[in-house]
């Protein structure tokens, strides 16, 4: 993926984008003003692409037609972003090389960062550029992170505290700090403060707010250590195993080929048991559930890109398995909180 340049990038220009900028009491800002962006996503894949600076995927795993809330700031080289997650979804995708970030999740059991467990609201997690990164986020979870140029951010943090950063990790780490509530000040001040000044008509300079942001960060930064905590020898395990499911699956689904639990088991060369472990840790649901909601997953895209005068929901379901409609329905609805149909005439 090339390097981003957020400061020639602009909002999307959807319908529920204008409407979100229209409650928040205008449009973007001029290039040389921080720009915010508020927005409530009914669509995982709509959640990605206002995030472009990571090549990302996001996929729908529990139920729900609100996905997510999200706000963010454009401050050019910087990035402020925070998510109040309605659904539960799965986050896959890799980091740009100049790009790291900073962030913090809280929510209940099952909220994982790579093969970290990212339930503790006291640890600050490092994610370096060019890593990819596999995120499972629970519904009513929150996550907040802030995004830096990495040499920008590497030589500030390097000059307060060399003993953890002259060497910096090359892997997503969790960093114990005795200021997360800090860090999410932080952000409640910046977000706050854009909001106003928007509302006030006035600009915010991009440059003098990238300074700031960049000098208060480096602060909490510099105050944290590798988080000890137990081994995660077992936890990587298992996410290999899922990372190795899920290419497996969507190979197949991409071929009209539908993979079932023991294809996995013997194409992966684990038992069933071991596999049941594996996703309860990867992803906090069964192999078969899971195979459920990417199916479910692929035809919600289906629908949404097909052409509804040539196009019958039929066809798509049974394309993906669904042999039985009625129970598909109920299903699709359940998990999107929109019938099969409304997807299809949107």
């Amino acid at each position: 993926m090339g390097q981003f340049d957020p400061d020639h990038w602009q909002w999307p220009d959807t319908a529920a984008a204008r409407r979100s900028r229209e409650a928040a009491g205008g449009g973007a800002s001029s290039a040389r003003g921080a720009t915010l962006h508020a927005e409530q996503i009914d669509d995982p894949a709509h959640q990605a692409q206002l995030q472009p600076w990571v090549e990302m995927e996001c996929y729908q795993l529990g139920h729900g037609r609100h996905v997510v809330e999200m706000q963010s700031l454009n401050l050019g080289s910087q990035i402020i972003m925070r998510e109040h997650q309605g659904a539960t979804i799965q986050k896959l995708g890799r980091a740009p090389a100049d790009f790291c970030t900073l962030s913090v999740s809280s929510g209940g059991p099952g909220m994982r960062f790579s093969d970290r467990s990212s339930e503790d609201s006291d640890t600050v997690f490092f994610m370096p550029g060019n890593v990819e990164f596999d995120i499972h986020v629970t519904a009513g979870g929150e996550t907040i992170y802030v995004g830096f140029n990495q040499d920008d951010f590497l030589r500030g943090v390097r000059a307060l505290n060399p003993p953890l950063w002259d060497q910096p990790p090359q892997e997503v780490v969790p960093l114990a700090t005795g200021s997360p509530r800090a860090f999410r000040a932080l952000i409640d001040v910046w977000l706050d403060a854009a909001r106003d000044a928007r509302h006030r008509g006035e600009v915010l300079d991009k440059a003098v707010m990238r300074s700031q942001l960049l000098h208060s960060v480096l602060q909490i930064a510099a105050d944290t250590r590798e988080a000890p905590g137990p081994s995660h020898a077992e936890r990587r395990r298992a996410l290999q195993i899922g990372r190795a499911a899920r290419d497996f699956v969507e190979s197949h689904l991409t071929a009209d080929t539908l993979p079932t639990v023991v294809d996995i088991c013997m194409a992966l060369g684990v038992s069933e048991r071991t596999l049941q472990y594996a996703f309860r840790e990867y992803i906090g649901l069964s192999p078969i559930a899971y195979l459920r909601a990417w199916r479910l997953n692929r035809v919600r895209a289906e629908l949404a890109a097909a052409d509804p005068l040539s196009t019958t929901i039929t066809q798509v379901a049974m394309r993906f398995g669904f042999a039985h409609l009625g129970r598909f329905s109920g299903d699709y609805k359940r998990m999107f909180g929109v019938a099969p149909s409304e997807t299809l005439n949107a």
